[in-house]
């Protein structure tokens, strides 16, 4: 019996396996260093080409059903090297003819200490520069579009969920897109930490039984065949550390906050047909019934899965906290549920991003008149037309109004004229900087 049956009695069984860019970052780190260790003279060259050949395989997710062992495992991520090595074995004997060993070859000038850490660093680059980063992308032009789309549609402002001066829906819009963007430059600056990996650090970042020279050729390999520009990292900080990928976790756990504030000001805007607010439509929200029992009942489906993804990454970011504290001295000790978690926060983010963007944002239909109607009786532009009439009049007219007058009403009763009237509450200036009343 192999190491990976043994130990699959030890560790939890959860049924959480690896994600599949974990399994692909393994299979490339055993394929670089196969092909690394056959240019030194390491292993014999059809041995080296025989792993490499499995270490592809194993990439390229032909044996996932091979790759069992349950994520909450020990904190090493041994249990997962051990699994990627019998595999990769197996294997390369069957090809080559004769035995394989997974760890006097597979493993050869290795250790599961700096392979694991540096394959969760490999996979969470790969899943943010492939997925997340130009889904991310999208969204921010999405936004940006319907922005500047929305330039001129005024709405009401509201501030404590109560009635404030007025916006226009761009202006709303525009505070998103340049949120997003700026968590995008977060993310790649986080990415850049993150692509410092500990390959050659072996057990205790000393780099005892590897040649010299083979990180450096490793590397190489893996970044011709990824092309992430990962980095040799110091492997002491690397392997016992995970604060690189905490920062990125935190990083994603901001640009979550901002996807769910998002969402909740849709919903909002959303909410009704008649007992909401009812200020914008999401046609794509409508092609599924949004009750079981309510007919012709349309729902924010889309918002809410996001919300619900973004939470999700808030949650896993926490986990996150907690995995990164354990360990001492030359070893994290939270490695597999870290690289897992990041993998999985990426994941959600990217799909929520490109959905929010293809199925929400680009597909808003503003109610322009009843945004209108809404920003143009709400009390709060007495504030605006305080500096012309002055506070004690503008007090008067919110007594009127609180009484049941219009704004417009209460103004003709304090003896302003309908075209006075119509430069005061003139919606569109109220949404630019400066005293819009003294434009009049």
């Amino acid at each position: 019996m192999g190491y990976t049956e043994k130990a699959a009695g030890l560790f939890l069984s959860t049924g959480t396996k690896f994600p599949r860019r974990i399994i692909w970052a393994m299979g490339l780190v055993k394929l670089a260093y196969a092909r690394a260790n056959g240019r030194l003279g390491l292993l014999p060259s059809d041995a080296a080409d025989a792993v490499a050949e499995a270490a592809r395989e194993v990439a390229e997710g032909l044996h996932d059903d091979k790759i069992t062992v349950d994520v909450f495992q020990t904190g090493s991520g041994t249990g997962l090297n051990m699994n990627i090595n019998e595999v990769i074995a197996d294997l390369a004997s069957r090809r080559l003819g004769r035995p394989v060993h997974p760890n006097d070859h597979v493993n050869l000038g290795q250790s599961s200490n700096d392979v694991v850490p540096t394959a969760i660093r490999i996979a969470a680059a790969a899943e943010a520069e492939e997925g997340l980063l130009p889904a991310l992308r999208r969204l921010v032009q999405s936004l940006e579009s319907k922005a500047e789309q929305f330039g001129g549609v005024v709405k009401p402002g509201r501030t404590h969920l109560r009635d404030a001066l007025p916006v226009t829906l761009g202006q709303e819009l525009s505070a998103y897109a340049d949120a997003f963007r700026h968590d995008g430059e977060a993310i790649r600056q986080a990415l850049e930490y993150v692509k410092e990996v500990p390959l050659g650090g072996t057990a205790v970042g000393t780099g005892l039984n590897a040649h010299p020279g083979l990180p450096r050729l490793a590397l190489e390999e893996i970044n011709r065949e990824a092309g992430l520009g990962l980095k040799p990292a110091n492997a002491f900080r690397a392997m016992r550390l995970l604060t690189d990928l905490l920062l990125l976790s935190g990083v994603l756990r901001t640009s979550a906050v901002d996807l769910y504030r998002l969402g909740q000001d849709v919903r909002l805007m959303f909410s009704g047909p008649a007992a909401g607010l009812n200020e914008i439509d999401l046609p794509s929200q409508g092609e599924v019934a949004g009750s079981s029992m309510m007919p012709g009942k349309t729902n924010p489906i889309t918002v809410e899965a996001a919300m619900q993804a973004a939470a999700q990454v808030v949650g896993l970011d926490h986990a996150n906290q907690i995995a990164a504290m354990l360990g001492e001295f030359e070893l994290a000790m939270g490695i597999p549920l870290m690289g897992s978690n990041a993998v999985a926060q990426i994941g959600l983010l990217a799909e929520a991003f490109r959905k929010t963007a293809e199925l929400v944002i680009d597909g808003i239909v503003p109610h322009v008149e009843r945004m209108r109607r809404l920003a143009e009786s709400s009390a709060a532009l007495i504030t605006a037309i305080s500096p012309v009439v002055g506070y004690d009049k503008a007090s008067e007219v919110g007594r009127r109004v609180a009484g049941g007058l219009s704004i417009r009403e209460a103004l003709r009763e304090l003896g302003y004229s309908d075209e006075e009237i119509d430069r005061l509450l003139d919606v569109d200036r109220l949404t630019r900087p400066g005293f819009p009343v003294e434009e009049t």
